[in-house]
């Protein structure tokens, strides 16, 4: 590496001494003696193999060796200041490509709008994304951040930045008609009787929802006939009346305010948080694109009107306890009054 250094120095000082017609001219352009530009040109030559110069006490020529080498040698040295000069612009301003992977959901409702005003504000930029809920090795595939949903501290290593950017709510959710076809579960337990809609992840089913607190802890094992590796088609399912479904309120927060979707057992199991995070390589060197980027989210992203508070969810369900409360005591269980008719679409 040493060796390399002074080579380019040897070369820049070549240069100079060629355009100067002068050692001492091309030492000060240099901020060194006479001596040391000597001594870089000395060791380009024998670095070479060839005498590059002809001197004298009145003048230096090059040699046709030399003339060649400056030639080659202006090119290079004016190449490399052209990469240093991008590089460095592009530490500055954003631009180039920007290669993000992100969950599927959150993606396609959240975060391609804010692309779209993103690339308005950064016309240089050209956003390559893909969508998917397995998680990317950033650096191995070649990605410059990934939009994860996580509990977990692992996103946080030695090599990766995550940066909190949203939070959205896991919820227990089923359509009105299905709970009147099948009943509502009045504890967590009563899950094992109804047909829960799993997600395939990592090439396993997610058997188990985890639905315990920090005070009781554990899950639930769930049991159903319909499992998909997309939350979207989850959703579909669920509000089809196909089954239960536990996602998050980034995918189904409208159908709970609007009534397609009823939350389920938030007096047993509270909205379990899930912090959504711009996961990203080292801040060392951090290109302009994915700082910018990466700030243009978390801000736009900070408002409550993108997210439900966790207390909006369980006002949700308060609306609907009414039509859940009154089905009775099992999962087999139908809303009879008026109240639980006009949420469960039950007739009189």
């Amino acid at each position: 590496m040493h060796e390399i250094m002074d080579t380019l120095v040897s070369m820049k000082v070549f240069r100079h001494v060629v355009e100067a017609s002068s050692f001492a001219a091309a030492a000060e352009r240099m901020h060194l003696s006479p001596a040391m530009a000597s001594k870089h040109v000395m060791h380009l030559e024998a670095h070479l193999g060839a005498r590059l110069l002809n001197r004298t006490t009145r003048r230096i020529s090059l040699t046709e060796a030399g003339r060649d080498y400056y030639e080659r040698c202006v090119q290079a040295l004016t190449e490399l200041e052209e990469a240093e000069q991008a590089v460095s612009e592009a530490s500055v301003v954003p631009k180039g490509t920007l290669r993000i992977n992100a969950l599927s959901t959150f993606g396609n409702r959240y975060l391609m709008p804010a692309i779209a005003e993103y690339t308005r504000l950064h016309p240089g930029v050209q956003v390559n994304i893909t969508m998917s809920e397995r998680v990317v090795d950033l650096v191995e595939e070649g990605y410059d951040l990934a939009i994860r949903g996580s509990h977990s501290a692992k996103l946080r290593t030695s090599s990766l930045i995550a940066r909190q950017i949203a939070r959205a709510y896991f919820v227990i959710c089923a359509s009105p008609d299905y709970l009147r076809r099948h009943g509502v579960p009045q504890v967590p337990e009563d899950l094992r009787a109804h047909n829960c809609l799993r997600l395939a992840a990592h090439g396993a089913h997610t058997r188990e929802w985890p639905l315990g607190n920090a005070e009781n802890g554990g899950g639930v094992t769930t049991r159903g006939n319909i499992v998909a590796n997309d939350i979207e088609a989850l959703r579909a399912a669920a509000i089809a009346g196909a089954g239960i479904a536990y996602l998050g309120t980034d995918c189904v927060y409208d159908d709970l305010e609007n009534g397609t979707l009823v939350p389920l057992l938030l007096e047993h199991v509270g909205p379990r948080e899930l912090p959504i995070f711009a996961v990203y390589p080292s801040r060392r060197h951090l290109s302009a694109k994915v700082r910018s980027f990466v700030d243009f989210i978390a801000e736009r992203f900070a408002s409550d009107a993108y997210w439900p508070t966790r207390e909006h969810v369980t006002r949700l369900a308060a609306r609907d306890a009414a039509a859940y409360q009154q089905a009775g005591g099992d999962t087999t269980s139908r809303a009879t009054t008026p109240a639980a008719r006009g949420r469960l679409g039950t007739r009189s």
